[in-house]
């Protein structure tokens, strides 16, 4: 039996996240804050879906890991932004050796596909995403 009120919250924060990333993204703020919102999203997206279906909801944000538990089609290059986006919200993105900020260019085609993504997920619950944004 589906869950669709819990998976509604999760698209709720979700829908949040992405909201900041846009408005961010539109005032040219800082490319990794907006990065950290474009992940936070796409992870509460993902896990809608598992929510619907009342799944354990792992503690996870690696979004190719939690791709694995849900039953959703991406092709490679979309697996792939799934990657580079799970990189914004590592531990280790403060200054170090290994940090680097994405680039603008980078940032608006992640923010692309998670507007893409998210309105796939709404239509697969049949949750208007027009009635999220009047939450």
């Amino acid at each position: 039996m589906s869950n669709k009120s819990y998976a509604y919250e999760w698209l709720l924060f979700s829908l949040k996240n992405l909201n900041t990333a846009k408005l961010l993204y539109d005032v040219n703020h800082y490319e990794d804050i907006i990065g950290i919102e474009i992940q936070q999203a796409l992870e509460k997206a993902l896990k809608s879906l598992l929510a619907y279906e009342n799944k354990k909801i792992p503690k996870s944000h690696k979004l190719v890991e939690l791709l694995v538990y849900v039953d959703l089609e991406l092709n490679d290059n979309e697996k792939f932004l799934l990657e580079i986006a799970t990189d914004y919200y590592k531990v280790d993105r403060y200054p170090n050796p290994n940090y680097s900020l994405p680039s603008r260019v980078e940032i608006k085609e992640v923010l692309n596909f998670t507007e893409k993504l998210f309105d796939k997920i709404c239509i697969r619950l049949k949750i208007d995403g027009l009635e999220l944004i009047n939450e």
